[in-house]
């Protein structure tokens, strides 16, 4: 696979999600320290001799390394000639596509999203087929909120006896009680990242509305601190967790208290540039744009990092996430990447639900809307998401569906730089896929 991705791309890259931490990547430096303590190795170690365990960690610390070098690496080296066959790194497994909240700025405020949760048996299924890939990590929540499917802790634990190296989800914390930490604590949960806009009360409140009853600061501060008293009381040194706040015009100015808030807290506390809607002119406070003035054109991608400059796109890079993980919705249909919300362009199924039932849960969230539901009241602006590419329709394995001619089409527009013959990746508003240049503004804070 040939293309015009230069090295010089490559170092071009602005990641948008930045940590507060000093080291340069704290999750991975906590699983390499503590990879002992994973509950992968414990179950494979189980019966064997000190030497052969000792290998055996050795092992897992060295795949586990490669995962994280291959993670930002793998789309890069594989524009050369002697490039080695892609290895699949993460499976995305929306155990829960229905959420409790209703963020302005999320997706699900412009893309119907059915209230679902995963059949358990499609979920073991889906780590079935990882493992036999031996994909190193795999996230049990893509759109919607992970702690509503009441069986996670299930799938976690059954997911580390599979020896995955790497079990996340990403949660809003409102149903995390006490129970429940304790669950996913001894099911062996690695990563737990909390989503938490806001540095205080009011903001945190108007960010993060509750669709089913209101959602108060409080409560989910609280559950977050008493994760965190839980699992430093246990005996388990796992999960790390993250605290990620989305820079928006309201949560700006608050970066300092979030930070503050969570110290001591939480492992790492990280803030996330807001790319829901573009990165255009109109997603930018109105003091930026004045500052910016006659610099950008309204219809420019811009994109302001958390020292205060901006910067404006210049190009497209292909983008990392066809070179490093499938998702899987709660019906099995299968994206290429998270910020195509409801896989509008499926690479495959593993499940012929996906085909057979999808649409029907789809429309019948769009009457719900329609008919201003209460639970859906906060949602009226959603519609109907649009279909932009059609597989064959069959049920596949992730290995069949990795290699297969679907995602390989995209990433060969992708390396050759002609991302709108793949149309939704045309106009794609994921920053981390755009080749940025700063504007000089000379007065930048």
């Amino acid at each position: 696979m040939g293309g015009v991705f230069q090295e010089s791309a490559k170092m071009d890259r602005i990641y948008t999600v930045e940590s507060a931490n000093k080291e340069k990547d704290p999750k991975s430096i906590f699983m390499l320290r503590n990879m002992h303590n994973n509950l992968a190795f414990i179950y494979r170690s189980s019966g064997l001799s000190e030497l052969a365990a000792s290998d055996l960690l050795s092992e897992m610390n060295e795949s586990y390394s490669e995962y994280r070098y291959l993670w930002k690496n793998q789309c890069f080296e594989q524009q050369s000639p002697t490039s080695k066959p892609l290895k699949l790194l993460c499976v995305d497994i929306e155990t829960a596509a229905i959420c409790d909240l209703a963020c302005p700025f999320c997706y699900r405020q412009y893309e119907v999203t059915p209230d679902k949760v995963m059949e358990y048996e499609v979920g073991l299924q889906i780590i079935d087929h990882a493992a036999a890939l031996n994909v190193p990590s795999i996230k049990f929540n893509w759109r919607g909120e992970p702690l509503l499917q009441k069986r996670l802790p299930e799938l976690v634990q059954y997911a580390k006896k599979k020896g995955i190296l790497e079990t996340i989800i990403n949660t809003n914390a409102t149903r995390l009680d006490e129970r429940l930490a304790r669950r996913l604590i001894e099911a062996g949960l690695d990563v737990l990242i909390f989503s938490f806009d806001g540095g205080s009360k009011e903001t945190y409140e108007s960010m993060r509305p509750g669709r089913f009853k209101e959602n108060k600061f409080e409560d989910v501060y609280n559950n977050i601190k008493r994760f965190n008293e839980l699992r430093n009381g246990s005996d388990r040194k796992f999960p790390f967790t993250r605290i990620q706040l989305v820079v928006t015009e309201k949560t700006e100015s608050e970066i300092d208290a979030f930070k503050q808030l969570f110290r001591g807290i939480v492992d790492d506390v990280s803030t996330k540039q807001y790319t829901e809607r573009g990165g255009k002119m109109t997603d930018l406070a109105a003091s930026d744009r004045e500052r910016l003035g006659d610099h950008v054109r309204d219809d420019e991608y811009i994109l302001k990092a958390n020292d205060g400059r901006f910067f404006r796109s210049v190009g497209r890079l292909p983008c990392e996430q066809p070179y490093q993980r499938l998702l899987v919705t709660y019906d099995g249909r299968v994206g290429m990447c998270c910020y195509d919300w409801g896989a509008k362009h499926p690479v495959g199924y593993v499940n012929e639900k996906a085909w057979k039932t999808g649409s029907q849960d789809i429309e019948k969230t769009a009457r719900l809307i329609n008919s201003d539901s209460s639970a859906f009241r906060l949602l009226k602006n959603a519609s109907i998401p649009r279909v932009y590419n059609e597989p064959i329709l069959k049920a596949e394995s992730l290995e069949e569906i990795w290699k297969g001619n679907e995602l390989s089409r995209v990433r060969e527009a992708h390396c050759q730089g002609k991302h709108r013959e793949v149309e939704i990746c045309g106009s794609c508003p994921f920053k981390d896929t755009y080749q940025w240049e700063e504007i000089p503004l000379g007065d930048s804070k």
